[in-house]
């Protein structure tokens, strides 16, 4: 009897396992250029175990030393990738209730004046198309982010956001940046997300939004210029906002951790 065929229970969670990473690393890339690549990848490690299993030596040594070559190779062609799931991968445990307070980060949530003059804000810029892009900081660090705007420190209000993101102002341009429940900075610049999956009629605050809470676990709102629509961005996922209700659902749910 061939040796290889015999399993046990932890070759079946070791094959559960790899599955499983697998399966992550495709939901990760899918879509994108690498996808191909990842695919000749996992075809040519099953042909390495095969002709492994049939113990050809000399073509399990060449192989093996393509694949140890194959594995640098590996982290440069999906660097990106690789970062992008380190990233999730981050965010998803240290959002835990117990993470965050054995290291001291207690859930909170937006006070209802706040709530109310950003939710007035976004509702006049709506009705009046002035396009906007708001992150609302969460527990992960948005200094990188701030740097690259102008620093305000002012109390959040809706007169405020609506002359800011006027059409003509200089700081027009960008995110705001609110902390706190302050508006720390304008003007500032989000990593734009390169996911095929975004809507092509979708423009670049919506791409700049989507890339922001790929790495980090903010909530960024987004005003449309061209629609007047709005919409909530966490996660990577982008949430349509039918109503100003549906909108405070959202950040009031959004911002509790």
């Amino acid at each position: 009897m061939i040796d290889f065929i015999h399993f046990g229970v932890i070759d079946v969670i070791d094959i559960l396992l790899v599955g499983l990473i697998i399966y992550q690393a495709f939901k990760i890339i899918r879509g994108t250029a690498a996808m191909s690549i990842f695919i000749g990848i996992i075809v040519f490690y099953f042909i390495y175990l095969i002709v492994k299993a049939l113990q050809m030596n000399l073509l399990t040594a060449l192989w093996g030393q393509v694949m140890s070559v194959g594995v640098l190779a590996l982290f440069i062609v999906f660097q990106q990738e690789i970062r992008r799931f380190l990233l999730r991968l981050g965010l998803r445990y240290t959002n835990f209730g117990w993470l965050n307070a054995l290291f001291g980060k207690k859930s909170q949530g937006m006070s209802l004046w706040c709530l109310d003059e950003l939710t007035h804000a976004c509702r006049k810029m709506s009705e009046t198309k002035t396009g906007a892009l708001i992150v609302l900081a969460r527990s992960s660090s948005v200094e990188s982010i701030a740097e690259t705007g102008d620093a305000i420190d002012a109390v959040v209000s809706r007169r405020l956001i609506e002359n800011i993101f006027f059409k003509n102002a200089p700081l027009h341009d960008g995110a705001m940046l609110i902390v706190l429940e302050r508006v720390a900075a304008a003007r500032c610049t989000l990593p734009i997300s390169d996911n095929p999956n975004i809507p092509a009629h979708l423009g670049m605050r919506h791409r700049a939004a989507v890339g922001l809470s790929e790495q980090t676990d903010a909530l960024v709102l987004v005003v449309s210029e061209e629609t007047g629509g709005i919409s909530v961005v966490q996660g990577g996922n982008i949430q349509k906002i039918s109503s100003i209700t549906e909108l405070r659902i959202a950040i009031e749910t959004g911002m509790k951790w």
